[in-house]
């Protein structure tokens, strides 16, 4: 027994680094021991843990919400009390906001584990799937759902780990790269595809260009499915034909995905167990995948050249995602690979000011606001570097821009950013 207690501890302390933000952790189906650490875990810890088994009956998101509820209840009482009040009006959005509520009273203040075993049992369903996608978006900080999953769930796992709302374990090794699939030296691999999603959009099989298309809505499948690990038939025609009644949206699918392999000469979606997938014998080069993975290694506590890795994470963002492209599922995607990309401006930014290039780090600033202007945040830390540079009138004068563009918007200055505005012309 003490052995295996000696190869839970690194898995046990790999976890407990990322206790502190609100975020998914899975532990990879390919780790030996999933059942041990999620036991070892409901054993006394310095921090609350809540437990939740998914059931047979666990099909749709009624019926997860209402075991979660009835179960966790039973551990923290009072639990789920937001959820219940919206309970009649059962509303998507309505649920993630009541759900997202009752997490951030769960742990008192405290970091916690909300434990989700057994996840595979939701694989058929895709409101679960989808609703705890969203749930993502709005965890308080210090809440962790862990999954133990015999497959990997149908989430978009690049974008949650580029916005720093998801992690893979497989035992203690956080998961940087072939996220949905782990390869190995010996796999048998019969074409390469270059995908390049970050800006227009485009592929290359076996080093040429792919041309012949036939329109737009290949190529995007091919995207789309690039996204998660599992993809079922009712989730593309949602995300492509939602206008369409079920059976015209079912038809004009297969004719896409007939020239989606007519496009790449092979049969880049295979169908298994009620999902898609991109095929196994392919070996997909992904330049999201490729910025998300030195994501991962820049803000590894361990490295010894994380700059390294936000320099290498800025080169390959080209552009946001599919630029030109405004489907509701691609700006979902291209707002979380842009919030990774303005982290590894700043973050770069910071280093320059630390090692005593300021005008560089005012660079980035500056492009990390071209990017996204909205968060002030960003206009605080320019206008601060202004005052280091002892350039007070161009951060006064950014001020009063910020001022003026968020009145025509109808917002207003937050008061941290107004108090640097004070201690200039004070």
């Amino acid at each position: 027994m003490a052995g295996i207690s000696d190869l839970l501890k690194p898995i046990l302390h790999e976890i407990e680094k990322f206790l502190q933000r609100g975020r998914f952790l899975l532990l990879h189906p390919e780790s030996s021991y999933r059942s041990l650490v999620v036991a070892a875990l409901l054993q006394d810890r310095a921090y609350p843990v809540f437990y939740y088994a998914l059931g047979v009956e666990d099909t749709n998101l009624t019926a997860f919400l209402n075991g979660l509820v009835h179960t966790i209840s039973k551990q923290k009482p009072g639990f789920g009390s937001h959820v219940l009040q919206k309970w009649n009006l059962f509303d998507f959005n309505t649920m993630v906001d009541a759900l997202a509520s009752d997490l951030a009273e769960l742990g008192n203040g405290q970091p916690f584990i909300l434990i989700l075993d057994e996840f595979d049992r939701s694989d058929s369903a895709d409101d679960i799937q989808y609703f705890l996608e969203q749930i993502a978006n709005v965890l308080p900080d210090g809440c962790t759902i862990l999954i133990n999953s015999r497959t990997v769930p149908r989430l978009s796992w690049i974008a949650l780990m580029a916005k720093e709302r998801g992690i893979m374990l497989k035992d203690a090794h956080l998961i940087k790269e072939n996220f949905y699939r782990l390869r190995t030296a010996a796999d048998n691999v019969d074409d390469v595809i270059e995908v390049f999603a970050l800006g227009p959009g485009f592929v290359l099989l076996n080093d040429l260009p792919i041309d012949t298309w036939e329109g737009h809505l290949p190529r995007l499948l091919f995207f789309y499915a690039l996204d998660r690990p599992a993809i079922t038939r009712s989730e593309i025609c949602a995300a492509f034909w939602p206008d369409l009644d079920n059976d015209q949206a079912v038809n004009v699918f297969h004719v896409t995905k007939r020239r989606l392999h007519k496009a790449l000469s092979i049969d880049a979606l295979v169908h298994e167990d009620g999902h898609y997938r991109i095929a196994p014998n392919l070996r997909v080069e992904y330049d999201v995948s490729d910025f998300v993975s030195q994501l991962l290694n820049s803000r590894e506590i361990d490295n010894p050249d994380p700059f390294g890795a936000l320099q290498s994470a800025l080169e390959i963002y080209s552009d946001p995602f599919l630029l030109g492209h405004h489907d509701p599922w691609i700006k979902e995607r291209r707002s979380d690979f842009q919030a990774g990309y303005l982290e590894a401006l700043t973050r770069a930014a910071e280093h320059k000011i630390q090692t005593n290039h300021p005008e560089q780090a005012l660079r980035l600033f500056q492009k990390a606001l071209q990017t996204d202007g909205s968060q002030q945040a960003l206009h605080r830390n320019l206008m601060n570097l202004y005052i280091t540079l002892g350039r007070r009138s161009e951060a006064v004068s950014h001020f009063r821009k910020l001022e003026k563009t968020l009145r025509q918007n109808g917002d207003a200055i937050a008061p941290e950013t107004a108090a640097i505005y004070q201690q200039i012309i004070s």
